[in-house]
């Protein structure tokens, strides 16, 4: 067992050290309005890549709660809504529909 923990430390540095150093170096550097709105999208096309999955393999009994979800999902990104926001009203609106 103490033979890896070498292994795990090593790990740990050789993925955090190539998040880390670009964050270091640019951190103090305004980002341009154009990547600021690129960036701006990011967690809501990581939202759609999770959520077609899910609609995609969903079995055929909980197709209505999932297209309900995905709805209900969309909209309140649509909105404006944060993405945690989003997520907790589409596992709401999944739910009910599930429990009717």
């Amino acid at each position: 067992m103490t033979g890896y923990l070498p292994l795990i430390l090593g790990m740990m540095l050789v993925t955090y050290l190539p998040r880390l150093l670009p964050l270091a170096a640019l951190a103090r550097r305004p980002l341009p309005p154009l990547v600021r709105r690129f960036l701006a999208y990011i967690p809501y096309a990581a939202l759609g890549a999770l959520i077609i999955r899910g609609v995609a393999e969903s079995a055929a009994g909980m197709m209505p709660a999932t297209l309900a979800g995905v709805a209900v999902a969309a909209a309140f990104a649509l909105r404006g809504g944060g993405l945690v926001s989003s997520v907790l009203a589409a596992i709401v609106a999944a739910y009910i529909v599930l429990s009717i």
